[in-house]
């Protein structure tokens, strides 16, 4: 990660997770930054990877781990024969309509870790065969986890990105914020 993360208050366990996981989303977000829709559905490996499905794909994940948490269901379920299109745009997906889902996301995932009494309090995982049975987990971990997984698929990005047209994370930040090689 090229980007500081700024300290959180003293104490301020919740406000430290959540700019981590914002910190994050910010680096995939930048992944895409200046590309074209096709541009960003390239793969430029043998990867079915591209940089609107890693978009996508986040996406989707912060909100069925936010539904999970908040214990109501997702509006967006997956089957093992759609699980492929959570990596890549289908119907009239855009890479500007998955960063405007995307942020409403994260603004209610912010919200719902602000107003939960505490970072100890469980919810259970579905029955899956990846998850040990009735076993549950803590807002804490959901947002540790949340960054475990949102920066796999940032590493990811970057990589797609460079493969696209050889600009690194240093040369992303530095566009974001308006100039710059993003070494000063």
């Amino acid at each position: 990660m090229v980007t500081h993360v700024p300290a959180e208050a003293p104490g301020d366990e919740r406000g430290a997770l959540l700019s981590f996981v914002e910190a994050q989303r910010g680096a995939v977000r930048r992944s895409v930054l200046g590309l074209t829709d096709e541009q960003a559905a390239t793969r430029p490996s043998a990867s079915e990877l591209s940089l609107s499905g890693l978009l996508k794909h986040v996406a989707e994940t912060e909100l069925n781990w936010l539904r999970m948490a908040q214990r109501r269901p997702s509006e967006v379920e997956r089957t093992e024969a759609t699980w492929g299109d959570s990596f890549r745009l289908v119907g009239d997906e855009t890479v500007a309509g998955l960063l405007e889902f995307w942020a409403g996301v994260a603004a209610e995932t912010e919200r719902f870790i602000h107003e939960v009494p505490s970072l100890n309090d469980t919810f259970p995982l579905p029955e899956a065969p990846w998850f040990p049975k009735g076993a549950e987990v803590s807002m804490r971990w959901l947002l540790l986890h949340m960054v475990e997984e949102t920066g796999r698929h940032a590493g990811h990005a970057d990589i797609v990105r460079e493969s696209l047209d050889g600009k690194g994370a240093f040369e992303l930040v530095a566009e974001e914020q308006g100039g710059g090689d993003g070494w000063g």
